[in-house]
């Protein structure tokens, strides 16, 4: 792609490298004013609020202006598009705004009164000696509108983490009050424009920011919470080789939402034709997985976020089969397994004929999975290495797997990817109608560049491992299509070294040369010594 650029004197040719320069350095720019916004957040409310719920209140306000002026912005356009050019959602009377109340539930799943918008209760904060109450009753209302609705349970308890009387913004209402005048300030000034049209994915940014910034602090890992923006392309862009639309997606373990959302930033959201299904459960993490959905517009007609254990109490029987399933579940962490005597029967696992370990739940997830995915369908799941290789239960759930031609792929992944550990993950990757009975491994653990203290996939690294994945050819010390009769002869190990043989980077030393240097350095040395021997004999004699 080559594009002018006509101006008075000259013209400039821009190529399609210099245009992505430029929209990676819009990119940065977005990311690093994003990151400035949200620390001057925090030192304003530093030694007050703790990091952790912190993050709760910034991302809860965000929410909360981003819900506002979506609304806003859907009813001024309706207005305008009707001929009104002069017409302001946020200007109106609380009374003339009631009539619409019933249209815009049934549209957009919620309502929120002029007077109760962000931007008119940031403007009115400063003054308002009883802040706390007018935003806790304002949540309340919010929430309420959808009461009764079909997207009551997408609205209940958002909020909650949002404690306004809480102590720790401060011991009096007025100090607490001046802490929230702080963070909406804050939050209004923020610029982001456009949410669904920003190049970075604004709330899992910001989110990512944040565990960065407290996690360690607080003793909490945010690994488990939040994947990569890389790492959720990677995951995105395998399950969509070959396909411009999907069915519907799903994640088992989905945290705030991140890996589902890239579907609508790849594909477009209108061509995840029944929409997003995922289950978290961890109930703060669960309440971001469903703010995270209306930030970035995805209609409340269109996402089912579940909150519950996947393994043991799954959600969404009922919607199942899935055509994408994109997952990074907590590593090797314990399950019922077989103290729960019903999970062996449990369609799910029982094809397996064993349960993963009660400490080991990882390839649980893996039966869960392709269980739940559509005959047409891909999975692409982040793996804790060891269930490529371990013993026991997880080495019959491997035969299970490879017996049956139901792994695509195993990619290994550079370590020190993910925020709160260094280890170096691997992606499995799950078909239920394969041509071929093989399996395709890639080592894609060099694939990276450093960042401070941590890797990153770049686009490059991510485009030479999708079209890796696509070609299935034999690359030395990069791709190896095995037959799964050999990976059966290897005790179906699924170890990517196993089948992928590692470059020798050493340097090679040519031995018959290196001898005859040696032999040169000896002669020569010998050389030397004679000829010291014959100048020191001929200075003593010259003395005597």
């Amino acid at each position: 792609m080559i594009q002018k650029n006509l101006t008075k004197n000259k013209i400039t040719i821009i190529t399609a490298k210099e245009i992505k320069i430029m929209a990676d350095n819009r990119k940065e720019q977005e990311r690093a004013e994003l990151h400035r916004t949200i620390w001057n957040i925090a030192n304003e409310l530093r030694g007050s609020v703790d990091g952790w719920d912190f993050k709760q209140y910034v991302l809860g306000m965000l929410f909360y202006r981003y819900i506002s002026e979506n609304l806003t912005a859907y009813i001024n356009m309706g207005e305008w598009e009707a001929g009104d050019k002069t017409f302001d959602y946020a200007k109106l009377s609380d009374q003339d705004a009631e009539q619409a109340r019933e249209d815009l539930v049934a549209t957009k799943g919620f309502f929120i009164l002029p007077s109760e918008l962000f931007e008119n209760v940031r403007r009115r904060a400063a003054n308002d000696d009883n802040l706390n109450e007018t935003l806790e009753r304002i949540f309340k209302n919010i929430e309420a509108s959808a009461q009764g609705t079909s997207n009551e349970e997408n609205f209940k308890g958002l909020f909650d983490d949002i404690d306004v009387n809480s102590n720790k913004l401060g011991g009096t209402v007025a100090k607490r009050n001046d802490k929230l005048v702080k963070l909406m300030n804050g939050i209004g000034d923020m610029k982001l424009g456009d949410y669904k049209d920003n190049t970075i994915d604004a709330f899992g940014d910001a989110y990512e920011f944040l565990m960065g910034m407290y996690a360690s602090n607080a003793g909490k890992s945010g690994g488990e919470y939040y994947t990569p923006q890389e790492v959720s392309e990677l995951l995105t862009r395998l399950t969509l080789v070959g396909k411009t639309e999907v069915n519907k997606v799903y994640d088992p373990a989905c945290g705030s939402g991140s890996l589902l959302l890239k579907f609508a930033k790849i594909l477009g959201k209108e061509n995840v034709r029944q929409g997003f299904f995922g289950q978290e459960i961890n109930i703060t993490t669960y309440n971001l997985c469903r703010i995270n959905m209306f930030l970035h517009d995805i209609d409340y007609d269109k996402f089912d976020i579940g909150h519950g254990d996947t393994l043991t109490d799954p959600l969404h029987w009922d919607d199942e089969p899935f055509e994408a399933i994109v997952s990074n579940p907590p590593y090797s962490i314990k399950w019922d397994g077989d103290s729960n005597p019903l999970l062996i029967n449990d369609p799910r696992f029982s094809p397996a004929g064993v349960l993963a370990p009660k400490s080991k739940a990882d390839l649980a997830f893996i039966m869960h999975s392709l269980s739940w995915l559509a005959t047409n369908g891909t999975a692409a799941i982040v793996c804790f290495p060891g269930v490529l290789y371990r013993g026991g239960a997880e080495q019959k759930i491997r035969k299970y797997l490879i017996d049956n031609n139901y792994v695509d792929c195993v990619i290994q992944l550079p370590d020190n990817l993910f925020f709160g550990t260094s280890i170096a993950t691997c992606i499995m990757v799950l078909k239920k109608s394969k041509s071929e009975n093989s399996t395709l491994f890639i080592d894609a653990s060099r694939e990276y560049i450093k960042v401070t203290n941590s890797n990153k996939l770049t686009d490059e690294n991510i485009s030479k491992i999708i079209a890796a994945y696509e070609k299935r050819e034999n690359i030395d010390y990069f791709v190896r299509l095995v037959n799964n009769d050999d990976i059966a002869a290897q005790d179906y190990n699924l170890s990517v070294s196993t089948y992928v043989e590692q470059e020798d980077t050493r340097e090679v030393i040519d031995i018959v040369k290196l001898n005859a240097e040696i032999e040169n350095i000896v002669a020569r040395g010998d050389a030397l010594r004679r000829e010291i021997a014959a100048i020191i004999a001929e200075i003593e004699g010259v003395d005597a």
